[in-house]
């Protein structure tokens, strides 16, 4: 495809494509051009930092990441304030945020144990109700999750590094993020990963939990220590742990936490596949808009932050 004589911005789709994103990128008022000549790359497909690195040509201006997590790109040393980096953080959160409050459901009801009982067993349920839920980094996912809260009077204490959080009782910040684990019947991880918050999770904050709290993790798996948490579920010092991601990852078969009775183990399966592309695109078009009226563009990636 050629370029255009238009103030349309030039927008490649790569290094796969889909119809949907297509379509976003046009109904945003871009236009698809190919690679040579595009100033905006929306990477779609197997993007491995490689295949974006080879994309970031002279002349792109903004990339546009298809996921929310961008720390192997970050890693990889891609983010930078030129070309502009934007991510999905965000786009997301709704399907996440469902797939969290299941896991807690879930566990404050037994099902995993309930699921591999082989005989009828006693009651061992809670009420979810009424739970006070710790959310471990507030943004996208935690807004979603406070609506999905409400109907259960939920009480909701937020990490957060942008002050007060709708809808929590209280909020704290990042670096006291702590204080809040004592007083949850589930903390739910929500938090980017970073250097700075790998590991946040170990035996020190386990801990401080309450022997009847729940561990729900929907983030990244490295922001808890896989080791630290399978001890603390063998000696029964928390009731059990919800993990849609894990470290390593995927887990490898015959690894404890399979065979722990206090586990239940997704397979990073909160984003399900079929809504991820429509997602996505609803994104692209935002920003594809954003773009064309100068207009600030969602989840811009901060190279010193990380995320």
């Amino acid at each position: 495809m050629a370029p255009e004589s238009s103030e349309r911005p030039a927008v490649h789709v790569g290094p796969g494509t889909d119809p949907l994103i297509e379509a976003a990128v046009l109904s945003g008022g871009g236009r698809l051009v190919d690679l040579e000549h595009a100033e905006v790359v929306v990477c779609f497909g197997e993007d491995t930092p490689e295949d974006v690195a080879a994309m970031v040509r002279p002349g792109v201006r903004w990339v546009q990441l298809r996921h929310a997590g961008v720390e192997s790109f970050v890693d990889a040393g891609l983010i930078t304030q030129d070309p502009v980096w934007t991510s999905a953080a965000g786009a997301f959160a709704p399907q996440v945020a469902e797939h969290a409050l299941a896991l807690m459901l879930a566990g404050a009801r037994s099902l995993p144990a309930y699921a591999r009982a082989q005989t009828w067993t006693g009651r061992e349920t809670s009420l979810f109700a009424g739970s006070t839920v710790a959310m471990i980094g507030a943004g996208g996912i935690g807004r979603e999750l406070v609506a999905l809260l409400e109907p259960f009077g939920c009480r909701v204490l937020a990490v957060s590094g942008s002050g007060p959080f709708p809808g929590a009782e209280r909020t704290v910040t990042r670096a006291d993020y702590r204080d809040v684990l004592a007083e949850a019947d589930f903390v739910v991880v929500l938090a980017p990963s970073t250097p700075q918050t790998q590991g946040m999770i170990g035996a020190r904050e386990l801990a401080l939990m309450k022997p009847s709290a729940w561990l729900v993790n929907v983030a990244r798996g490295p922001l808890v220590v896989t080791d630290d948490l399978v001890d603390a579920l063998h000696e029964g010092r928390i009731a059990g742990a919800a993990l849609d991601v894990t470290d390593p990852e995927p887990l490898p078969d015959g690894h404890p936490l399979w065979s722990e009775p206090r586990a239940i183990i997704t397979p990073h399966a909160a984003n399900p596949v079929e809504a991820n592309a429509a997602r996505l695109a609803e994104r692209v078009e935002e920003n594809v808009r954003r773009w064309v009226v100068g207009e600030p563009l969602l989840a811009v990636v901060d190279p010193v932050a990380g995320f």
